[in-house]
């Protein structure tokens, strides 16, 4: 799995506002401990009020069936036995909003 990559992916439980249940994720890295790091997607797009959101439209590249919030401070470590099959790749410009998010959001 790669960075980029967008995958169907299977989160446990929910606590309070986390994202659960089947839906796409976005792969930020993969470790070499059978981890990856994902963003998880929503359909929510009241989320877009929030600090650290990046509003994602479907694509032939991306293969997102509606227009999807990318929650950076959803941010999370998940098995790789959790991802279930791969549905396509984020377009480099989200990449770059993203990986600006994810800078800010982290203060590195």
């Amino acid at each position: 799995m790669k960075k980029g990559e967008i995958w169907l992916a299977n989160l446990p439980q929910q606590i309070g506002k986390e994202q659960l249940g089947e839906r796409p994720a976005l792969v930020i890295a993969d470790t070499e401990v059978g981890l990856i790091i994902v963003i998880p997607l929503t359909s929510n797009l009241k989320l877009s009020k929030y600090q650290h959101t990046i509003k994602i439209s479907p694509s032939k590249q991306n293969s997102l069936d509606k227009e999807s919030i990318a929650p950076i401070f959803q941010l999370r470590a998940v098995d790789k036995k959790r991802m279930l099959y791969k549905i396509g790749n984020l377009e480099n410009h989200y990449l770059e909003e993203i990986n600006k998010a994810l800078k800010n959001l982290l203060k590195l």
